[in-house]
């Protein structure tokens, strides 16, 4: 099976945004920077592009379709947090993307990594009951696109009498969308386990992933990373980037990452930032570097290298199961979002296919 990459929108249209604090950040981003990248990603080999969710960002949904009617091929992984809204009310916001795009959504499930941001919305379970709740609410979800009955669910938290909708789901591919869970917690890993099509977790080295992800590839569900990328023509310059980066980043006496890993209850996020400060290297593998976690947060914890060096980490990631990669770019590395993706498109993507192909002879040839 041939790897799949994906991007996050996260900074498309605003260039500081990586280095502010939540609290300073607009929703209102640049649209048309928006499309530039999506265009860019399309043209690059990106299936889909993270629509994120959050009270410092645009509705993800209606930039989906905003961004939907501007594009041809992309996709758009919309976030949701179950209980913001209701889970019938979503499968309708979903099928009506789907109508509008002719297929091109999928979503990303996350229960949310900041409580008190939580609270905005009114949302005030604990970490392991709001895997309780996306569990209900996944699961009508998946009544209501199964699109066999009327729906009727009575659990802790969603009660569903007689439900239905007459807007279907729109694809020549699916009945529903593809689903993506994000976590590094056991809850996650269950939910994931039951109903995503794939479970994003941050990266770690494929060592301390093998034996952590393969009873959830077992069961069918596969495992992708969530994680920021820097790649140069030299391993000189991505290090000279990367180091600079920080150095800016170190005269503020602001640190954004390490204030957000106090405030959190994500596993996935704490765990991550644990990671960076426990450990004597930056390095935690030749191109797996932690040094932009203290400054930008757990999702910075990046792949820095040449094409060559980045390919064949992310080879290595496949041989011990990984199938799907979600990246991120920081536009404090001195470059564009869409210099980034073109430069992966062009540079780095192509010696990934080669290097799959390359596996697939040499496996054909042994049997």
């Amino acid at each position: 099976m041939s790897l799949r990459f994906h991007w996050s929108l996260s900074q498309a249209g605003d260039k500081t945004r990586g280095v502010r604090p939540r609290s300073e950040m607009s929703g209102l981003l640049n649209f048309d920077d928006q499309v530039d990248f999506c265009r860019a990603a399309e043209e690059s080999g990106i299936e889909s592009v993270l629509m994120a969710f959050g009270f410092y960002r645009p509705d993800p949904l209606i930039l989906s379709v905003a961004l939907g009617m501007m594009t041809k091929k992309m996709k758009f992984m919309a976030a949701v947090r179950p209980g913001v809204l209701s889970p019938t009310a979503f499968v309708q916001q979903v099928n009506t993307v789907s109508a509008l795009t002719r297929g091109r959504v999928c979503i990303n499930v996350v229960t949310g990594n900041s409580p008190q941001e939580l609270h905005y919305y009114g949302a005030y379970l604990d970490h392991d009951e709001r895997y309780e709740r996306a569990d209900e609410f996944l699961s009508v979800c998946e009544a209501l696109w199964r699109r066999d009955g009327e729906v009727n669910f009575n659990g802790a938290y969603y009660t569903i009498k007689e439900g239905k909708l007459n807007t279907p789901f729109v694809s020549d591919e699916r009945s529903s969308p593809e689903i993506f869970l994000g976590g590094n917690s056991e809850p996650a890993e269950q939910l994931a386990i039951k109903h995503a099509h794939c479970l994003w977790r941050f990266a770690d080295t494929p060592d301390a992933l093998r034996d952590r992800i393969a009873p959830i590839i077992d069961s069918g569900t596969e495992v992708g990373l969530l994680v920021s990328i820097l790649a140069r023509p030299a391993r000189e310059e991505a290090l000279r980037d990367a180091y600079s980066m920080v150095e800016t980043l170190s005269a503020k006496p602001r640190r954004v990452g390490k204030d957000f890993a106090e405030k959190t209850d994500s596993v996935a996020y704490r765990s991550t930032f644990e990671l960076a400060e426990k450990s004597n290297t930056d390095w935690l593998t030749p191109c797996l570097w932690t040094g932009g976690i203290p400054h930008l947060g757990s999702a910075a914890i990046a792949l820095v290298g040449t094409p060559e060096e980045i390919a064949c980490a992310i080879m290595e990631y496949k041989e011990v199961g990984v199938s799907q990669f979600l990246f991120l770019s920081w536009e404090a590395f001195n470059r564009s979002d869409i210099d980034e993706v073109t430069y992966f498109g062009k540079e780095v993507l192509p010696l990934i296919r080669k290097k799959e192909q390359e596996a697939k002879s040499a496996y054909q040839a042994r049997i």
